[in-house]
């Protein structure tokens, strides 16, 4: 109950943050978040491997199923991260978000993208 409540909470706060920078938004992102679609897995990849490492982390950190998979490897599961990040194949991690995750994870990454 009070993780749903967490998360309802930080998807708030992400919407209010980006919802000054409407204009950024894509047409085919608007379209897909109208709609209901999911955002792309490959493309969220590829979106995610152009980001810097600190970039990177931090979108990481904040998707909870994603973070997880890292955490998985221990100790040095970052080291391995920041070493392979920008070839690793995101995409089967991203597969198993549900729709509600990779809009979130979509948020994240135009912030971060943004934030350059």
């Amino acid at each position: 109950m009070y993780k749903r409540i967490y998360v309802l909470l930080t998807c708030f706060w992400i919407v209010s943050a980006t919802a000054a920078d409407i204009s950024s938004v894509s047409a085919s992102e608007a379209s897909a978040v109208a709609i209901g679609n999911a955002p792309d897995s490959k493309q969220l990849e590829t979106d995610l491997q152009q980001l810097t490492w600190k970039q990177f982390k931090s979108v990481v950190e904040a998707v909870p199923k994603l973070k997880a998979d890292v955490d998985a490897y221990g100790e040095f599961g970052w080291q391995y991260v920041q070493m392979n990040y920008k070839t690793y194949k995101w995409k089967k991690s991203i597969d198993k978000l549900d729709d509600e995750q990779k809009h979130q994870l979509t948020r994240l990454i135009r912030s971060a993208q943004q934030a350059q």
